[in-house]
């Protein structure tokens, strides 16, 4: 099986809060920040919402440098990563960080970037763009600055698998540092796609929301974006222990899938073997698992197919399922990350995150999404799902440490 892997530090950047403590409080009370967007040309769109980080002070952050180089999605790695590795207490030294790495996650890569250089170039006729437009754009660019930042040498790269990008980036994480690749991974995701371009482009899918992200329920009309990332420190479980490292919990297991179907509709069945594969590799049964974190979208055909899954794994009583993207939106590629921070809330605190804005049970979603309200259970074992168009598939299990 190799070695054991523990969680040793986590951090993030997202709508619900600018830290760990900030969003676990508002993922336990069930605060939904998915609110009116505010950027360049807003008013020409007709989604008009999205979990946006407010207040963000790139300019207090980072110097002018810097600001060259990074674009939103990468800031917001950035200050995750410093989060958890001060969260971890980490430090390595030049001989350790030959055996750490990053591998990050990101859907759309430098979204903002892109953006501001086709309005520049298109609608104010400028024939030139900013000379760091592609090291600013690229989808490895918060992979290489994350590494840069940390002095990790050992692989460092990106994975661009849509809405399961940081599932697979985690799960490919976990797999090196549990076969002894690695020692320490920095993984997770980030994502910041909430621009004009970002907007319309998942308009013309006809699969967004004009007000709210109500998982599960009757009344749901489609998914809503936001941004934000989440970082973490995977690391060794025996040289966790010997430094006397906090561990949030354990990866104990990973499975990814293809549908080989359909490029947009889901299919039951590509889900429910990647929740089988993680529990297998895990060495979990069916009744150790505690706690779901679904995907969860808000639109019907995800909701249906992924309550299908579940059910052709667990039976007619699966465990509690809640989508926290009813709070904080989806994050595209970076959703996976900024979820498994309620599997590790879920697995050291006992409080499982609610699924915000239910109104009405889908009979055609017959799960226990924990309505509204929080709820405190001992969980042993929990999954993290995460499904992706073109039919990719990733779910993490984890332990309680």
């Amino acid at each position: 099986m190799g070695r054991r892997v523990a969680i040793t530090g986590a951090g993030t950047v997202n709508a619900l809060g600018g830290d760990v403590p900030s969003t676990l409080v508002a993922l336990a009370a069930g605060r939904v920040a998915i609110g009116p967007l505010a950027f360049d040309e807003v008013e020409r769109l007709s989604i008009r919402i999205g979990g946006q980080i407010r207040d963000w002070d790139a300019e207090g952050r980072f110097d002018r440098q810097e600001l060259a180089l990074y674009d939103r999605a990468t800031q917001f790695a950035v200050e995750a990563a410093r989060q958890a590795v001060a969260d971890a207490g980490l430090t390595l030294t030049e001989g350790e960080s030959l055996r750490a790495g990053v591998v990050m996650g990101t859907g759309g890569g430098g979204y903002t970037t892109i953006d501001d250089a086709y309005r520049a170039v298109h609608a104010q006729g400028k024939n030139r763009v900013h000379p760091f437009t592609i090291p600013r754009l690229m989808h490895n660019a918060a992979a290489a600055h994350l590494a840069m930042r940390h002095a990790l040498k050992g692989p460092s790269f990106t994975v661009s698998s849509a809405c399961a990008s940081s599932n697979h980036a985690m799960g490919l994480a976990f797999q090196m540092v549990r076969s002894g690749a690695c020692d320490v991974m920095l993984t997770g995701g980030s994502e910041a796609t909430l621009c004009f371009g970002g907007i319309k482009a998942w308009e013309g899918l006809r699969v967004m929301s004009p007000d709210g992200c109500r998982p599960f329920c009757a009344t749901r009309n489609g998914m809503v974006q936001g941004e934000g990332a989440a970082v973490f420190v995977f690391e060794d479980w025996d040289r966790a222990t010997a430094r006397g490292a906090p561990i949030l919990a354990e990866v104990a297991g990973f499975s990814m899938t293809s549908d080989a179907a359909d490029i947009v509709l889901p299919d039951p069945d590509g889900a429910a073997r990647a929740m089988r594969g993680a529990m297998a590799d895990a060495g979990l049964t069916e009744r150790q698992v505690g706690y779901i974190n679904a995907h969860g979208t808000g639109t019907a055909a995800n909701d249906r197919s992924e309550v299908q899954a579940i059910r052709s794994v667990f039976g007619d009583a699966p465990p509690p399922v809640s989508s926290t993207k009813s709070m904080h939106g989806h994050l595209l590629g970076a959703t996976g990350a900024v979820e498994l921070l309620a599997v590790v809330m879920a697995l050291r605190d006992g409080v499982l995150a609610p699924t915000a804005g239910h109104v009405q049970p889908d009979p055609a979603c017959p799960v226990d999404c924990i309505p509204n309200d929080a709820r405190r259970a001992r969980v042993d074992a929990a999954l993290s799902n995460a499904f992706a168009f073109g039919g990719m598939n990733a779910c993490l299990a984890l332990r309680r440490a």
